[in-house]
């Protein structure tokens, strides 16, 4: 009697069977990826981690309530309606104004802040990106050079595609065409 690994049946399914290779593959991407966030997080001078804690803040909605409450109780206190409280900033509120544009300084300026570090951190996202991109476009060059040659050693026919494709991509050309096409 032939054993469980004897069986073709068998032997077909490990084959047909999926691989978790790609799983593992995309689980140590993604840990390289939380890596690379949480380094940039880390990297963050004071300056930045008060910005984006208080910019994080002032997006919320407990922030947006918590202004209307104040600016409302303010109003009421100032116009009289608040019994027992004597108004401290009458009509037309020249200190709430003071106090809510000097608010709108220096939130604007933790936002642009924190803009600006998340843009320095999406710039080097992009040259990371672009140089994996160039990196792979290379190594598909070679393996469609190495196709190439195989084909011509079995005596197939060269297509030609193939051939523009085998050749090494310059990118000034690429992107003076860019540059060239661009509507701006």
């Amino acid at each position: 009697m032939p054993s469980q690994q004897d069986d073709p049946k068998n032997s077909n399914e490990r084959e047909s069977a999926p691989s978790s290779r790609p799983h593992v593959q995309a689980k140590k991407n993604v840990e390289a990826i939380m890596r690379l966030e949480q380094d940039a997080i880390h990297n963050r001078s004071p300056a930045e981690k008060i910005a984006d804690k208080i910019t994080t803040a002032a997006g919320s909605t407990p922030f947006v309530i918590l202004h209307l409450f104040w600016f409302g109780g303010w109003v009421l206190a100032n116009v009289g309606l608040i019994p027992g409280v004597t108004p401290f900033d009458p009509f037309p509120f020249s200190f709430l104004t003071l106090v809510v544009s000097l608010e709108a300084i220096f939130l604007t300026l933790l936002v642009l802040m924190s803009q600006n570090r998340m843009t320095k951190e999406a710039d080097k996202r992009a040259h990371l990106d672009l140089q994996l991109n160039m990196l792979a476009e290379q190594e598909a060059t070679v393996v469609l050079r190495l196709v190439k040659r195989i084909g011509k050693h079995l005596g197939l026919e060269d297509v030609e595609e193939g051939q523009q494709l085998a050749e090494e991509t310059d990118v000034h050309q690429i992107a003076r065409t860019l540059d060239e096409r661009s509507p701006h």
